[in-house]
């Protein structure tokens, strides 16, 4: 992709979903596309919260790429733009893991603030320093989320915040460029598997093996399927780029491109801004792109929204995966 932030922008998103409707958080893809270029007041409070992930997603991106490293100041900040608060790890016992039907509790974690502290002190060391283990870093990753939701180290929000850091680990060992793997998906479709596996290796350390051979299997299925996904995008813009110069060779412009991938829902002032260009001239090609059918119009309140049809169907059907908010509250209650 000549573009990579189109990627970032739009992926971000599709595993801020998939991680949010984990943790039974479940919204549509027109809802959360809609939050995108809403402001806070007029979305649901599950998009929010989906935007919020994909904001942590891309903020420790940043931090890893930008130094290196992959710290505990970075985890306690990516929990906090998911949770949208200023708290840091547990500081109050009482915290345990129960079966949704049963009630029973299945597991406990580490109580004290001190113990919390010092095991994911460990796990920073063994996150950073290389020399610690020789272990494939493929395998290293399903040891750290094992460790890391093990140690349970937030009141809440751990399962969200894990599955960032596994993404930043695989970004930190330079095996993603970009934070673009869908593995929070594996995990909706296998979710009693992955909870028995995580639980089983607690119970019985003789399990890593199958844990790890589980997660393996999740990071090479949704590794090909993104790369389908990928080059499926790659070929839609090259389609609308062909189409563009040759019907509207005055309207086309590469940013303008951009723009369209980087927001399946679009408007004039994203247009405006971003290709710096006045606000008649916006609406001008925004109008002419939806005359040839390249978009499509839509009310929103008062103002206009634009939506890359065809984008949007291409990852609403990604995987050949059926995502209605009905089917992910059978996944997530079953």
């Amino acid at each position: 992709m000549p573009n990579t932030s189109i990627l970032i922008s739009t992926l971000s998103l599709q595993e801020a979903k998939d991680s949010s409707a984990v943790e039974s958080i479940i919204t549509t893809h027109d809802e959360l596309y809609r939050a995108t270029i809403s402001s806070a007041n007029v979305i649901s409070p599950a998009a929010k919260e989906v935007r919020d992930y994909s904001n942590a997603l891309i903020y420790g991106y940043e931090q890893v790429t930008k130094r290196g490293l992959l710290t505990n100041n970075d985890i306690i900040e990516v929990y906090r733009k998911i949770k949208h608060n200023d708290a840091g790890f547990r500081n109050t016992p009482g915290t345990t893991l129960k079966n949704d039907l049963t009630g029973e509790i299945v597991y406990q974690p580490p109580q004290k603030y001190e113990d919390i502290v010092s095991y994911m002190s460990n796990l920073e060391k063994f996150i950073n320093d290389a020399e610690l283990s020789d272990y494939d870093p493929l395998v290293k990753m399903c040891i750290i989320h094992h460790q890391f939701e093990s140690i349970h180290p937030f009141s809440d929000g751990n399962g969200r915040t894990g599955r960032v850091v596994n993404i930043l680990y695989l970004v930190l060992t330079q095996l993603l460029d970009i934070p673009v793997l869908y593995l929070s998906r594996f995990i909706i479709k296998n979710k009693a598997e992955y909870y028995y596996w995580l639980q089983a290796v607690r119970d019985d350390s003789s399990n890593w093996e199958n844990w790890i051979l589980f997660l393996l299997k999740g990071m090479e299925e949704t590794a090909n399927e993104t790369i389908r996904l990928v080059l499926d995008i790659k070929d839609l813009m090259m389609e609308y780029k062909h189409l563009i110069r040759e019907k509207l060779p005055k309207v086309y412009s590469q940013d303008l491109l951009n723009n369209l991938f980087m927001h399946p829902y679009t408007k004039i002032e994203f247009v405006s801004g971003e290709l710096q260009v006045s606000r008649p001239t916006a609406t001008s090609y925004l109008n002419q792109l939806t005359s040839l059918g390249i978009i499509e119009k839509v009310k929103m309140g008062r103002d206009n929204i634009f939506i890359n049809t065809k984008l949007f169907n291409l990852l609403m059907n990604a995987f050949h995966y059926e995502q209605s908010a009905e089917n992910y509250r059978k996944i997530v209650t079953d």
